[in-house]
């Protein structure tokens, strides 16, 4: 019986993971515990021991371009990263650093772009932003970061802007910070990030690989 139960547990995860795969893919989800929550309403199943890791999820999503956007995909991919890179031009006096399933490869079309500014004050990017006459929504973005041994939490100042292909997301930092590593929502692991030169020569590599 137990050996049963185990099973069908882990057959509810995997189609919790499934469809909160699909969501974040298709419908431009950026959140694992919202889409896992809402994958589990539509499913019926409220039971926390059924809910997939992040990691699983994010498994799922690969498995789910795979199949279904192999030949989309990485042109939308593609496409976002282009976006983000001009407007890390832009922003290039706050050193700006591509972050989240953008930078990974795991952003289907609509996905939200997130970047990392540094800067002395946030005032500055907000006059920076207005000036340029750029319209945005501010906000809140808690990460989980490590100093030293310990875990914590830092929220600082998010800007959104309507790209032509998604939501674009600046998360302010003190330039200090850049000595700080957030962690990944999918595995607690250090972040990936890249500056404007990293990122070009993503792009050209994608690039290369897309020619006929």
């Amino acid at each position: 019986m137990a050996k049963d139960s185990g099973n069908r547990q882990s057959q509810l995860r995997q189609l919790i993971a499934q469809l909160a795969a699909r969501m974040m893919a298709e419908e431009g989800i950026a959140d694992y515990a919202h889409a896992k929550r809402k994958a589990g309403r539509q499913l019926g199943i409220t039971d926390s021991q059924c809910m997939p890791t992040n990691s699983e999820i994010e498994e799922e999503i690969r498995l789910y371009h795979d199949i279904y956007n192999s030949d989309d995909q990485p042109e939308a991919l593609l496409q976002l990263r282009k976006d983000a890179l001009l407007v890390m031009q832009l922003l290039e006096r706050f050193n700006p650093h591509l972050t989240g399933a953008v930078l990974d490869g795991t952003a289907g079309k609509y996905a939200e772009t997130h970047i990392h500014l540094f800067a002395d004050s946030l005032k500055e990017v907000e006059i920076f932003l207005l000036n340029q006459q750029i319209p945005y929504i501010t906000d809140e973005k808690s990460y989980r970061i490590s100093e030293r041994r310990s875990m914590d939490r830092k929220k600082v100042p998010l800007f959104t802007l309507e790209g032509p292909h998604g939501l674009i997301k600046l998360s302010v930092f003190e330039v200090d910070d850049m000595r700080m590593a957030t962690k990944s929502p999918v595995n607690g692991n250090n972040a990936s990030r890249a500056n404007i030169e990293a990122l070009t020569k993503l792009i050209a590599q994608s690039e290369q690989t897309q020619e006929p």
